[in-house]
């Protein structure tokens, strides 16, 4: 794996003038993850070298979780001693007491200090506990012993939705310091499923400032997923301003920018590359650009001319592939043939042009749901489409979903065990001493406090009931819905165990009982608490196991999208068309988790019900279609194939 320094050392200033941070791609967060770790694990080894102290800035949060996991074995695969470094923390919430679920103080010790022989004296960390009137002496000590130390050598930031780095909310001041801060509207909402409701978010933190990071003598901000993609791109391509802090580092001389290819396709030499430079126009990316040029112009494929492409920066695709009309008609009749409403393979047709293999019909198909409601708001048209043409429908559950259930539907679910046993004159002593176990719990539960095992398996039962309900309504058979309740996801809180054996034997196991033809997956891996993508990973670990299998090699594995965000049209290889009628359906299918009805207890950044959300995504990847002049639908559902065997 190419190192850290190499790879910047070795950015393509041609291709990146419009970048004003130096910005690195990795595949995936676990290859920069390591990276970032080994530079880290270099300078500790050279200061070690001279008897000097290495000082670190220490991040938290999902995103240096990786780091962290990867020093940890460098410390004991390899060695790396911790003795020499000094590290100073970000931030802290205040008030917050060091033991809380969610302080900061915890999650280093948890994610990195219980695990390495730093001394304790030489960890640094923000106290939510300082009475309100010493905490600007605490913060002038604080960043006093930053400077006795002799700087930070090498400072890690995340970003949030809001571009702030720290709790460095828009609206920080380039030269501020380490002080109490107000969070941002949108930094407690997007840390409500920490604490279990936005209502619990402290409204307050402390943080070091932007010019106490702007000291570091080198800063890594990293950055994972789609999510983060927007903000990224304003925060290394646009102009320096205070409502995105994040800018500020671009006055920095010894920053980088780490991303995941996820974090980076809003950047400009990943998404529109040929305004930069001369490209390799293979079928994808003139996909890609015809479908951006049309979106640019309002203008339907088969419209665009000559004078188009040469005046927006596609002249060298003119020369080469051209004239328009030539790449007009390839590019249509590719997004044409991904239209299909036999999402199962259409029987006795030709498929040459079908994005579906038409034999065997009907097939044995699997959709893994990482949530018990992903399958329906996700692909609920499609599901019910593939049941309605006969297809051996599974679903497979992979979560139990218990922590995102409200604590008062797990005391109406219980009254009603309670009132059953009374209606049917059943012994009712175990359901009322059950009862009382459960209403004593809550009453005396504080938030974020983890529940206890009848709680947790109360609310896995509602989330199961439901999920069984809109399965039952999509026409799956009772007996084909599969509960897989991996391993992984059962903590009680949304920090998660890391997947296990056992978490892909599970899916293993699963995969060679059913043998499907077709398996759907989510590939939306924006859901903010990971679960999406710890899910996915499983997935492909198990086909990993089972590629070779005789049913495996007539197996076509399909990602969908849609509770968090959507494929683009010039990603999608299948699309699946909806009526009016079908989209009701699967608005019912959804419908039938009532838990997640009204208001979600984990909504994320997006305040509109996840119906809405999906039937919005589902209408807009429709008008998407039309405006490049293919056919008119209600909505459309999109797939990308994922080639597990190549």
């Amino acid at each position: 794996m190419e190192s850290l320094e190499k790879k910047l050392n070795s950015i393509n200033k041609r291709l990146t003038y419009y970048e004003n941070i130096p910005t690195v791609i990795y595949k995936d967060s676990s290859e920069a993850s390591v990276a970032i770790a080994h530079e880290i694990a270099s300078l500790i080894k050279d200061k070690a070298k001279k008897n000097e102290h290495a000082v670190l800035g220490l991040a938290t949060g999902s995103t240096p979780v990786g780091v962290y996991d990867e020093l940890v074995r460098l410390h004991k695969e390899e060695g790396l001693s911790f003795k020499n470094v000094i590290t100073f923390n970000l931030d802290e919430y205040y008030p917050i007491q060091p033991d809380s679920l969610q302080s900061y103080v915890r999650f280093m010790h948890e994610h990195l200090f219980d695990s390495i022989d730093i001394p304790e004296n030489q960890v640094h960390i923000p106290d939510g506990t300082i009475p309100e009137e010493d905490i600007y002496d605490y913060c002038d000590q604080y960043e006093a012993k930053i400077e006795e130390a002799g700087g930070i050598d090498i400072q890690l930031l995340g970003i949030g939705r809001t571009g702030h780095i720290g709790f460095n909310e828009p609206g920080s001041r380039p030269d501020s310091t380490t002080r109490l801060i107000t969070l941002d509207k949108i930094t407690r909402k997007d840390a409500a499923s920490d604490f279990f409701g936005e209502e619990y978010v402290p409204r307050r933190a402390i943080t070091m400032g932007v010019g106490t990071i702007m000291k570091s003598k080198k800063i890594i901000l990293m950055a994972w997923g789609e999510g983060k993609a927007n903000i990224i791109k304003e925060s290394v391509e646009g102009d320096i301003k205070e409502s995105i802090p994040a800018t500020y580092l671009q006055e920095h001389d010894n920053t980088a920018i780490v991303l995941d290819t996820a974090a980076s396709e809003k950047l400009m030499r990943i998404n529109t590359p040929w305004l930069l430079s001369s490209c390799k126009w293979d079928d994808e990316l003139v996909r890609k650009a015809v479908v951006w040029l049309c979106q640019k112009l309002d203008k339907p494929i088969l419209k665009l001319t000559d004078e188009n492409y040469n005046e927006n920066g596609m002249a060298d695709l003119i020369t080469k592939q051209g004239p328009a009309y030539s790449i007009n008609i390839k590019v249509f009749n590719e997004l044409q043939h991904t239209i299909t409403g036999w999402p199962g393979g259409k029987p006795n047709e030709d498929d040459k042009y079908r994005p579906e293999r038409r034999e065997p019909f009907p097939k044995r198909a699997i959709v893994f749901s990482p949530h018990p409601d992903d399958d329906v708001i996700s692909m609920g048209g499609t599901l019910i489409r593939l049941v309605d043409h006969g297809h051996e429908v599974h679903i497979a559950y992979q979560t139990s979903g218990n922590i995102a259930v409200f604590d008062d539907d797990v005391v109406r679910f219980a009254d009603f065990v309670l009132d059953y046993t009374e209606a049917f004159d059943m012994k009712e002593q175990k359901a009322e001493k059950l009862f009382r176990k459960i209403n004593d719990f809550l009453k005396s539960k504080k938030p974020g406090q983890v529940d206890s095992p009848e709680v947790k398996k109360i609310k896995g039962l509602i989330r199961r009931g439901e999920a069984k309900a809109g399965g039952r309504y999509c026409g799956v058979p009772d007996e084909n819905m599969h509960f897989m309740e991996m391993p992984f996801y059962e903590t009680g809180r949304v920090k998660k165990k890391p997947l296990s054996d056992e978490d892909i034997q599970i899916t293993v196991d699963l995969l060679r009982e059913v043998k499907p033809h077709q398996i759907y997956a989510a590939g939306d891996l924006s859901d903010p608490h990971g679960t999406h993508r710890v899910c996915l990973k499983a997935i492909f670990e198990a086909l990993e196991i089972v590629k070779n299998d005789d049913w495996a090699k007539d197996c076509w594995v399909w990602l969908y999208r849609g509770a968090w965000q959507e494929w683009d049209v010039n990603e999608i290889e299948m699309a699946v068309p909806l009526s009016p009628i079908e989209l009701k359906r699967k608005r019912r299918a959804i419908f039938k988790h009532q838990s997640q009805k009204d208001r979600p207890l984990f909504p994320g950044s997006d305040t509109r019900e996840f119906w809405q959300r999906s039937e919005d995504r589902n209408r807009g990847t429709a008008k998407v279609y039309d405006d490049l002049g293919l056919a008119e639908y209600e909505a459309i559902e999109g797939f990308v194939r994922y080639h597990f065997r190549d």
